[in-house]
């Protein structure tokens, strides 16, 4: 994937808008965080993930695509660089962490559609 197509994935999601965090790319649904790219450090994502196992068995498996650093340790949190991640598996990642920050009218509204 390139950073174009992150974006434009990121923005079909209701409500996701565009924003700055730590003075990169970031994206924000209705107000609150939902991710951020890394260009300038090692151009990945940030995903959140359901627990530490799940981000280390992605990282067992794929760990050219997915990898974390000191600050997301104790975290459910993984990077995946933008170039060799799966575009189904980053869909359905994202999704999912939408689905768990946007208000729920938007999603009401987005399963409806």
């Amino acid at each position: 994937m390139t950073r174009d197509e992150v974006r434009t994935l990121l923005l079909s999601f209701p409500g996701v808008e565009d924003a700055v965090s730590y003075g990169e790319p970031s994206f924000k649904v209705a107000g609150k965080f939902l991710t951020w790219l890394r260009p300038r450090l090692d151009d990945s994502i940030v995903v959140h993930l359901d627990s530490l196992d799940q981000r280390d068995l992605l990282i067992e498996m794929d760990p050219a695509t997915f990898h974390y650093t000191d600050h997301y340790r104790d975290h459910p949190i993984v990077l995946a660089r933008i170039a060799t991640v799966d575009p189904v598996w980053l869909k359905a990642a994202l999704e999912k962490r939408w689905r768990r920050v946007a208000p729920k009218r938007l999603v009401k509204a987005f399963d409806a559609a």
